[in-house]
């Protein structure tokens, strides 16, 4: 069975490891990873060369982002994109086709197989992140795919309500968490050394634009920059730096001045790698910001998040998360609670044991 796999981020592709190291064993399947987005960014950290480190026989490159993240620029390159994709469907056969989430650059890779026929499988759609348009691209993407992974049945019922003729639907949790059970952060003192982290307790943090209410994030950004300030005086602060959406820059910005004001407070991180950040989630006291990672992973690891905005509002939570407003003293007031509260002791509704096993028994049975 002929497998191709669409990654556009750092993030799709920590989330797909688990799935990617049992097919590469599997003598069943023929694996080509499609790396594009960000991964081929200079200005993201260019994700490939880790891409590359993993050893798989066959990796095409597209690139067709343009470095600006101006509406017109996103656009553009979401139009770049289908372009692209449309000559790579044409030259390229698969008999499924792995894709996840809701990134833009995604969801134009997805759209223009359409003409091709192409069979996509998607991970993580149902979903609902009201505070990003990122909402509409998973909607898109799903309506474009033939099966369907879900993390909850909740988003199993809502892709099923998407659709005119649901079917090849099934849960399976969220794929990062597959080997969670068995996950051994990197030994403290190295992890700590390695990236200059002062032997302290601190707080990992990631921004990304609410991309619904573009004309707020420069108000946005600077009352997560004076957050930021102001938390540091007693926490050391980790900062994993925004992915290309749009506006990103502002954030971005903001972060870099903040860096120059406390330098000795703050960490950015432009690509930590999945054993790195599951490593600094570990070693954490919480997480701060509007990230998937926060409301999916998090709870795993016993940690309360601060979710920020309305980015994520409307995705399921577990009992772990504590939501807040995008101004300072609800920011700093909802991490106090949260370091006050300890260790989070509840569940975490996106985990299911064997989601990659799982998924390659439905693709099997799907062949």
């Amino acid at each position: 069975m002929k497998l191709g796999v669409l990654t556009s981020s750092r993030a799709d592709y920590g989330i797909y490891l688990p799935l990617l190291n049992k097919i590469k064993n599997d003598v069943f399947f023929e694996l080509e990873i499609i790396a594009f987005g960000t991964h081929l960014s200079r200005s993201h950290g260019y994700t490939l060369k880790d891409i590359e480190k993993d050893s798989y026989n066959c990796i095409h490159t597209i690139s067709s982002l343009i470095s600006n993240d101006s509406e017109e620029s996103i656009a553009s390159s979401y139009g770049l994109t289908v372009l692209k994709f449309a000559d790579f469907w044409q030259n390229h056969k698969y008999d499924l086709v792995f894709c996840l989430g809701d990134r833009f650059e995604m969801s134009a890779a997805v759209q223009s197989g359409i003409p091709f026929g192409v069979k996509f499988a998607h991970l993580h759609g149902g979903e609902t992140t009201l505070g990003a348009i990122d909402n509409i691209y998973r909607h898109q993407i799903t309506l474009a795919s033939t099966l369907h992974l879900t993390a909850t049945d909740i988003f199993a019922d809502k892709v099923c309500n998407l659709l005119d003729f649901p079917q090849n639907v099934f849960t399976i949790g969220s794929l990062s968490l597959n080997d969670i059970k068995s996950f051994v952060p990197i030994e403290r003192q190295t992890f700590f050394e390695k990236f200059g982290i002062p032997d302290e307790e601190f707080v990992l943090v990631t921004f990304h634009p609410e991309t619904m209410s573009s004309q707020d994030n420069f108000r946005y950004a600077e009352e997560m920059k004076k957050s930021l300030k102001n938390i540091s005086k007693d926490r050391f602060i980790v900062i994993t730096m925004p992915n290309a959406d749009t506006q990103g820059s502002i954030y971005r910005e903001a972060i870099e001045k903040l860096k120059l004001e406390v330098p000795d407070r703050i960490l950015l991180i432009e690509n930590f790698g999945k054993i790195n950040y599951f490593s600094a989630m570990y070693y954490s006291a919480l997480l701060l910001g509007n990230t998937s990672s926060g409301i999916l992973e998090a709870a795993s690891f016993e940690k309360y998040v601060v979710n920020v905005g309305d980015r994520q509002k409307g995705r399921a939570q577990s009992k772990n998360i504590i939501n807040c407003e995008f101004e300072e003293k609800a920011i700093v007031s909802s991490v106090n609670k949260a370091l006050e509260s300890g260790v989070y002791i509840g569940e975490n509704i996106y985990f299911k044991l064997d989601a990659a096993d799982n998924i390659i028994k439905i693709i099997k049975q799907f062949s």
